[in-house]
């Protein structure tokens, strides 16, 4: 079984900055990739940006150029740099991780994590 910890969630106002930190743990875990999702209230969980263990980095179009994910500093560890936070960021944000390669290379589907966390609040006030 996979233990995942979130760090980083808080409440900041529009154009601030946050980082998220996720260390996942299990025996033998190898991660092929980790990354992040969000959920906003009455939405679905939406992909934000992952990177694989050979350092590719996938983002979505409303995070480019805001957002960086990055590596930590042991294995199964990524941290999520967001800044110019926008009102429209404000959701829960849940680290996921996937032993696999991403079946079709579709890296911002939920199906293809196979391992989350339980999400921590990031509020982002106008």
């Amino acid at each position: 079984q996979v233990q995942v910890q979130e760090s980083g969630g808080g409440s900041v106002h529009a154009g601030g900055s946050l980082t998220l930190s996720c260390a996942a743990s299990g025996r033998a875990l190898v991660s092929y990739a980790m990354g992040w999702f969000r959920q906003a209230p009455g939405e679905a969980r939406e992909f934000v940006a992952a990177r694989t263990y050979h350092n590719i980095e996938y983002y979505s179009d409303s995070v480019k150029d805001r957002f960086t994910i990055f590596a930590g500093g042991a294995e199964n560890t990524v941290s999520l740099q967001m800044n110019s936070l926008k009102p429209d960021d404000t959701a829960v944000y849940y680290c996921a991780g996937s032993r696999t390669p991403f079946y079709n290379g579709n890296y911002s589907s939920t199906e293809n994590y196979d391992y989350w966390g339980q999400g921590t609040q990031v509020t982002v006030s106008s």
